[in-house]
């Protein structure tokens, strides 16, 4: 129980954070990041903690850890992820999606033994990722400035406050048995870093500054997705458009 509100405290925090940054701090030189300062300290203490500790967590667990196993846990926490992802496209109003999110979960905890085995994606049924931040984006709620969170990363004001309900949503935060609830917090946290660990040593390699390749990749795929849904959100990725030239007469 202490866990469960330590992270309901969190999340509020983070969402209350967001709130007094937005009203607290005046518009830096880039509109999509008028908090850089602040995010890239932040930054800088998520790169020393997953360099000290997460990062050789996740080669540990790739590398110990058979293949199949590995793929098991992530499609376990996949099929509990298309749980949420129903009920926001419910809310979104996007029932073909809908539908494919709950055949998705129907399948795979049925045929795939609890969701280790995904025969939904074998099937053809699509999965559709939703969170309550596109939620939000999808009925016109812009998504505010960027900003990095202590050990959760990139976000932006619309989405850390939508935590709050992300947070409710997560069916791991409805396991009773504290011990078990941590270790499945831990081990999802493991499993998708160890998912992206040839994609980070990539972006270390290539990006001249990986804070603002990191930013600018953040808020495309953010925009992209949400601008698919709805014709409201706000493009912090994009420039200007130009006018367009008036017709010759």
């Amino acid at each position: 129980m202490k866990t469960r509100k330590m992270m309901k405290f969190a999340s509020l925090g983070a969402a209350l954070l967001a709130l007094a940054l937005l009203q607290g701090c005046a518009a830096g030189p880039n509109p999509r990041d008028p908090f850089e300062p602040f995010n890239r300290s932040v930054s800088r203490f998520n790169e020393g903690l997953d360099e000290a500790i997460v990062k050789p967590v996740a080669q540990v667990y790739q590398g110990v850890v058979p293949s199949p196993v590995r793929t098991g846990v992530h499609n376990f926490f996949g099929n509990l992820s298309d749980v949420w992802s129903f009920v926001n496209n419910v809310l979104q109003a996007k029932p073909a999606a809908a539908v494919d999110s709950l055949m998705r979960v129907g399948v795979n905890t049925v045929l795939g033994m609890g969701g280790l085995l995904d025969w939904a994606t074998e099937m053809g049924i699509e999965r559709h990722r939703e969170d309550f931040g596109k939620t939000l984006g999808r009925w016109g709620v812009d998504a505010g400035p960027y900003l990095v969170l202590p050990v959760l990363g990139s976000s932006t004001v619309r989405d850390t406050a939508a935590l709050v309900v992300d947070t409710k949503g997560d069916l791991l935060s409805h396991v009773n048995d504290v011990p078990l609830r941590n270790s499945l917090y831990v081990l999802r946290a493991v499993d998708l870093r160890a998912s992206v660990l040839r994609a980070g040593d990539v972006l270390d390699q290539a990006a001249l500054d990986k804070y603002s390749f990191t930013r600018d990749s953040y808020l495309q795929r953010r925009g992209v997705v949400i601008e698919a849904t709805s014709e409201t959100e706000e493009r912090y990725d994009l420039p200007e458009k130009a006018p367009s030239p008036s017709p010759a007469r």
